[in-house]
């Protein structure tokens, strides 16, 4: 294919370079033609042929017309670029991909340029970024701390990051990965948006104040595989892709900002037997004698 468009290109360039020259004489295209064609001056007829050198036709670049705008000398293009041409409908779908790969090296983990570099954050910047998601890191949990208690009737609706949880003492969630803490950190829930009991209810405007929850870390894991499948139907185009979230479970261990309510003693009443409820009758015959 790259050969016949060289040919179309050099006998348009010859045709254009006879047709831009009728006055001249032959005696001055002769130092321009091949040493293998030799002319005299009236003895070359119309009708003859002439072998054409691809070199002589670089020599001039003149300008001719056409009716097509890709014929311009001046939009020319070389033998590499029509044989790229040639290839663009082949590599369309190949360019998707590369540029999908080029996407994924460009992030790391976390979502981070993978430049070899991580930013580093200033304790005020992790404080503050963790404090707009919704919690506080306290610090690694000790082997002395008694942080679970027992369980307790009351329930919270905390908001981390754009979820909410409903959540009871002892519980345990799975939200997004969670950044600046480790397993075994203890953490503060303070986007605290309702909390609940069995004798009161305290709704938040839009957070409860003085209201809080405690967790700790327990791993950081990854979720189910989800299967992203893309497709643009009589266009080759096909892509499958898998990713799997990671995600942070929590242990709730308490939570502050509510009254718990007392439990409620009721004495249950004794079982009495057939033998005790003899002696009760023989019981009362002897104090009626006795009266």
């Amino acid at each position: 294919m790259a050969q016949r468009r060289c040919l179309h290109t050099l006998t348009r360039q010859a045709t254009a370079l006879f047709s831009s020259l009728p006055h001249r004489s032959l005696e001055t295209l002769t130092p321009f033609l091949p040493h293998t064609i030799s002319l005299q001056p009236n003895s070359l007829k119309s009708s003859t042929p002439l072998p054409l050198d691809p070199a002589w036709t670089h020599i001039h670049h003149l300008r001719y017309f056409s009716s097509n705008s890709r014929d311009d000398p001046g939009n020319e293009r070389s033998d590499d670029d029509d044989d790229d041409e040639d290839n663009d409908d082949e590599e369309a779908g190949e360019s998707d991909v590369d540029e999908d790969e080029d996407d994924d090296d460009d992030v790391g983990e976390y979502g981070t340029a993978s430049s070899g570099s991580k930013r580093e954050y200033s304790a005020e910047e992790k404080e503050a970024e963790a404090a707009a998601i919704g919690y506080k890191v306290v610090g690694p949990l000790l082997e002395t701390d008694k942080v679970f208690k027992s369980y307790a009737p009351v329930f919270a609706v905390v908001q981390i990051g754009s979820h909410q949880f409903k959540v009871s003492n002892g519980d345990s969630i799975f939200t997004e990965r969670l950044k600046f803490c480790e397993v075994n950190d203890k953490l503060i829930l303070n986007k605290v948006l309702l909390l609940g009991s069995s004798t009161q209810t305290i709704i938040g405007r839009p957070t409860v104040p003085d209201a809080a929850v405690h967790a700790v870390v327990e791993e950081h894991a990854l979720d189910a595989k989800v299967i992203i499948f893309k497709k643009k139907r009589r266009k080759n185009y096909r892509r499958t892709k898998g990713h799997r979230q990671e995600l942070t479970k929590l242990r709730i261990t308490d939570i502050q900002g509510i009254e718990r309510p007392k439990p409620k003693v009721n004495p249950k009443p004794k079982k009495t037997t057939a033998k005790e409820q003899e002696k009760a009758a023989k019981e009362q015959e002897k104090a009626a004698v006795a009266a």
